[in-house]
């Protein structure tokens, strides 16, 4: 084994060291207690014991543990202390386990944290920390469940797990996500701004010349996975403008970011794994997003639509576009968004024709999905390499799929009816209430060919296989809550939510996740359905919160200014918000007098009205009340 422990008398603690690691030979981990351990071992076959397993290991039979440390060795951390504890009385046990950059730092950290005061002030500023990133924004409505997740649970899961563990229960990884961790960091744009500017430009460093991305990396060597995956690459356009429209930070977009070099994939390969080296070449970050972008217009033979690649979000379907001809109809809708903020971008930096060009790209591609992917009463999923359709009602599995039917009209660019229309069969055929999922599509595949890749690995119901993915089944909220359908956005989020799945011991042991964090899937199959698949490391986490706050509650910031148009059921007499812009808080309430959750008649602001229903934020200590009314007819 590679893997050496050792014993430190100077620090009471137990550390290993692998010296051959080739990005971390010089990094110690340690295990240490207080009060002080009496014995140790290092050796995990000394502990267990012949024929016995860790419910009753051997150690337990003896007085001390073996102290055996060094290489070669099945390497653990086993310490052992006496307690002895009189009736009443309370006695702490700290547990100490981290990693340091050396031996003498290491014995530093714990020697910090030896001691019931030094962990209790230790515990009070983790707290604290908590508390304040949390408390940006506090929200009361009518439903507690709703409250729990808003106020502490959805950011946690999304910073804990998804921007810094990057790994789970159930998908134990610690690489970083170029979509992924991208997707997630919109979330704390007015909560803590400078986690999405150093994602983002962490990010745009792993980015060839060429515009397209790693799909996946590790730090901090940066080896990963170039692939054909379409959607990856365009995440950060999308990103980029969400953040400079949210916080006025112009100055990101001249930002010198390093490409990546390495050989392009082969004509008969999907992807490879690398250490791509840090190119001399340079662009900043806007020139990072045009390139993106120039690389994601690409366009299929058939109906000049995007390719879709080895997949474009849903991984799964990693055959469909393999040979370079199937087309996503999701993909054209997500980048008619994408150029459309791209062209914000351009105007921002008084790029008038470039501005103008992708608007121009804009209105073509929406164009060519309407006109070649009606299916009648939804759009299509897009096409195979053959050119048979995927998510019509033609096809004998996944007929209809949620993605397309959702951004169709949260791009803004399809057609109102239609779209309107799509939301509809969307909730329709995919929305089951009584067993509380909402599918990503359906019928699950199973046997039709051609073979959409290995979704197919999945039984039918399960994950991305025409089971519930919560992240595009958020999308679909979002895009019913948008065209003012308050009523089914709150109940499919109400489904969403795990509280929700958790009201008795029964539903709790059927569920079997976690009911205080986001599940990234439900199950829909025989036998299981309604049983959560995995949860916390998921990106619905932070599309939950943004689905809640800015779509139902309807607050949204631009730099210095607020404005609030909620979307919510008729039933609710409003809600309060509570927001703090630097050292300013924002008291809002929400009054629903006549029973309708949709237009806003009035707006104040300590008492003095708001004609245009904008508000001017304050950055210094100051409290303001807004007052909200919602309107007396119904749109």
């Amino acid at each position: 084994m590679h893997i050496a422990t050792t014993w430190d008398k100077d620090s009471q603690s137990l550390m290993a060291r692998n010296s051959y690691h080739p990005d971390f030979p010089e990094q110690i981990t340690f295990v240490s207690l207080s009060p002080q351990t009496e014995s140790f071992g290092g050796d995990r076959s000394a502990f267990i014991g012949r024929n016995r397993s860790i419910a009753v290991p051997a150690a337990m039979d003896f007085v001390d543990l073996s102290g055996r440390t060094g290489a070669g060795l099945d390497p653990c951390a086993a310490l052992r202390v006496t307690v002895e504890i009189k009736p009443g009385e309370v006695r702490r046990i700290t547990c100490m386990l981290g990693q340091a950059g050396s031996v003498e730092e290491a014995r530093e950290l714990v020697m910090s944290f030896q001691g019931d005061a030094s962990f209790a002030e230790a515990f009070k500023k983790t707290a604290s920390w908590w508390d304040e990133m949390l408390g940006t924004f506090e929200v009361q409505t009518p439903e507690l469940a709703v409250n729990l997740l808003v106020n502490r649970w959805l950011l946690y899961q999304s910073l804990s797990c998804r921007i810094w563990g990057r790994s789970g229960f159930y998908q134990s990884g610690g690489a970083f996500g170029f979509r992924d961790q991208l997707q997630d960091v919109m979330a704390f744009l007015h909560v803590r701004p400078e986690i999405a500017r150093r994602q983002i430009l962490l990010s745009a460093s792993r980015q060839f010349l060429e515009g397209d991305v790693q799909h996946w990396w590790h730090e901090p060597a940066g080896a990963g996975i170039r692939s054909r995956i379409s959607d990856d690459l365009l995440w950060l356009p999308y990103v980029v403008a969400q953040y400079v429209f949210a916080t006025g930070d112009k100055d990101i977009l001249a930002v010198e970011v390093p490409f990546l070099e390495s050989p392009q994939l082969e004509n008969d390969q999907h992807e490879i794994f690398s250490s791509p080296k840090v190119s001399s070449e340079k662009g900043n970050l806007f020139e990072h997003c045009r390139r993106a972008v120039d690389r994601g217009l690409t366009k299929s033979s058939l109906h000049g639509l995007p390719l879709i690649g080895t997949g474009d979000w849903n991984d799964g379907m990693n055959l469909v576009g393999a040979g370079g001809k199937g087309e996503s109809v999701w993909l054209a809708w997500f980048l008619c968004d994408v150029l459309k903020k791209m062209a914000d971008l351009a105007e921002l930096l008084d790029m008038k024709e470039l501005s103008q060009s992708y608007i121009n790209d804009r209105e073509v591609l929406a164009q060519r999905v309407e006109q070649t992917c009606w299916d009648g009463k939804w759009y299509v999923r897009g096409t195979f390499d053959d050119g048979s359709p995927l998510g019509s009602h033609l096809s004998k599995e996944a007929k209809i799929d949620s993605l397309p039917q959702s951004w169709a009209w949260l791009s803004g660019a399809a057609d109102p009816a239609r779209a309107e229309q799509a939301l509809e069969s969307a909730w329709e055929h995919l929305v089951f209430k009584d067993e509380r999922v909402a599918l990503l599509f359906s019928p699950p595949f199973d046997s039709t060919e051609p073979t959409p890749g290995y979704i197919r690995g999945y039984p039918p119901g399960v994950r991305e296989n025409g089971g519930q993915y919560t992240h595009a089944a958020l999308w679909l909220a979002m895009a019913l809550a948008r065209k003012g359908d308050g009523e089914r956005a709150t109940e499919l989020l109400r489904l969403l939510n795990p509280i929700e799945h958790a009201r008795t011991a029964e539903a709790v042991w059927h569920y079997g996740l976690e009911p205080y964090v986001v599940a990234a899937d439900v199950y829909r199959l025989a036998g299981k359905i309604g049983q959560g698949g995995w949860s916390w490391y998921t990106g619905s986490a932070a599309w939950m919160y943004r689905a809640w706050l800015e779509e139902v509650l309807g607050l949204k910031i631009r730099v210095d200014r607020m404005t609030l148009h909620p979307v919510f059921p008729d039933s609710w007499q409003g809600f309060r918000l509570r927001f703090k812009h630097g050292e300013a808080v924002y008291e809002i309430k929400v009054e629903n007098p006549n029973n309708c959750g949709r237009g806003v008649d009035s707006i104040t602001l300590d008492g003095k009205t708001q004609k245009d229903g904008i508000i001017l934020l304050e950055r210094h200590p100051v409290k303001h009340h807004v007052l909200v009314r919602m309107g007396s007819i119904k749109p």
